[in-house]
């Protein structure tokens, strides 16, 4: 069924221009993730995604243009602060302390609870991810690339966060190992009533969990448009490379 109606925003990200020393290398993007929703971020290296994913959690500072987590404008905020009003992050890489054990991840990412609260979070986590259970006293080091992006998945779950942004989730795995991962995160995001922001270079995969979908290129926002129409496109990669039609190629879909 195509999608033509989005739930209400909850991440609300207008018109941010972000970069390094003020000087811009996203310039004027909005994205917006309704809560139950994945939305997929797209582009060529060097578009700009990483540094729109940092604006969003507060490791760089907007140089125009807002952050708005349910309302409550995160702008002027720091990393901690929007980690407190309900964000979590997984970077594509530094995701896990590698020397340290599964339930020493998992510990470390619910630091800020104690007693029963941090027990029914832990058993929360586990009960997404039982495959970690098994690993509980295996350091991370010795885990499989996916188990290791689980387990990440999981330590960022552990404050129990509204919004879950995911940077490259499955750079560097094999093709069947990315696929489940892409499929956990079904299951940990948007099923559970989650908004899911996730950047992904495998677009073909990424579009088959997401519902919406929005392309970078050249720090700009190229298109946007619901996964199936996004799918539609026959030259989906040119738009990657700045050589496709910036216009509506297709109902519902908007060129910028």
């Amino acid at each position: 069924m195509r999608v033509t109606e989005r739930p209400k925003a909850f991440l609300e990200v207008s018109g941010i221009s972000a970069g390094y020393n003020r000087v811009p290398i996203v310039r004027d993007v909005s994205v917006q993730v309704g809560l139950g929703e994945i939305i997929l971020i797209m582009g060529p290296n060097g578009a700009g995604k990483s540094t729109l994913v940092k604006s969003i959690i507060g490791e760089l500072p907007a140089i125009t243009g807002s952050v708005r987590l349910d309302g409550v404008d995160l702008t002027p905020m720091g990393e901690e602060d929007r980690v407190g009003h309900g964000i979590g992050y997984v970077p594509q890489v530094r995701d896990v302390f590698p020397p340290l054990t599964v339930q020493e991840n998992i510990e470390m990412g619910g630091y800020a609870y104690k007693g029963k609260d941090l027990k029914e979070r832990e058993e929360e986590v586990y009960t997404l991810f039982p495959q970690l259970t098994r690993s509980k006293k295996r350091a991370a080091r010795t885990l499989s690339g996916g188990e290791r992006k689980m387990l990440g998945i999981a330590r960022a779950l552990m404050t129990r966060p509204r919004l879950l942004i995911l940077d490259e989730p499955t750079a560097n795995l094999a093709p069947l190992i990315a696929e489940k991962v892409l499929q956990g995160i079904v299951a940990v995001g948007a099923n559970a009533g989650r908004a899911v922001l996730l950047i992904e270079q495998r677009v073909s995969l990424g579009l088959e969990v997401a519902s919406w979908g929005y392309i970078l290129t050249d720090g700009q926002l190229k298109m946007e448009g619901s996964a199936e129409e996004l799918r539609a496109i026959p030259d989906l990669g040119k738009l990657f490379l700045g050589r496709g039609n910036a216009g509506p190629l297709v109902s519902g879909a908007t060129g910028k």
